[in-house]
């Protein structure tokens, strides 16, 4: 679903509880790029990020080419340069996705509410039925 169609369906105390959830779930920028720094080479930052097929990769390749006249440093610190172009849009996209779980959240237990209230309502109106019934007709129904 639309991100913006789902924000237009919430209420502003809602907008900012989800705002609140990205900003303590979402991925730091601080740490993806110190990673990147210190343990890019070997695919740190994309450990980080979920990325762990070609983290693995990255480790093998250095870890197994770097005896071979510095080969290993030489390919994962190529792929290194091209990875600190793309950090920005990873944590974009890790932002985009807990925003979606935050509003998913907030609708699904939105629904939940609705749907107990309702049935809470549904069954105080029943029991106020039965309260509003003088006592002349019960004792006359239980007697029948």
């Amino acid at each position: 679903m639309d991100s913006i169609y789902m924000k237009s369906k919430l209420s502003n105390q809602e907008l900012l509880l989800v705002n609140s959830e990205v900003e303590k779930n979402s991925k730091s920028t601080l740490v993806a790029y110190l990673l990147w720094w210190f343990t890019g080479f070997m695919g740190g930052h994309r450990y980080y990020f979920g990325k762990t097929g070609s983290a693995v990769a990255m480790t093998l390749i250095f870890w197994l080419t770097v005896w071979f006249f510095g080969l290993g440093f030489i390919i994962t610190g190529i792929w290194m340069l091209v990875d600190v172009f793309q950090i920005s849009s990873w944590l974009k996209a890790d932002q985009k996705e807990q925003e979606q779980a935050a509003i998913q959240e907030i609708l699904m237990r939105r629904d939940l509410q609705n749907t107990s209230d309702g049935y809470s309502s549904l069954h105080n109106d029943e029991d106020s039925n039965v309260e509003n019934v003088p006592d002349s007709e019960v004792s006359s129904e239980e007697s029948k």
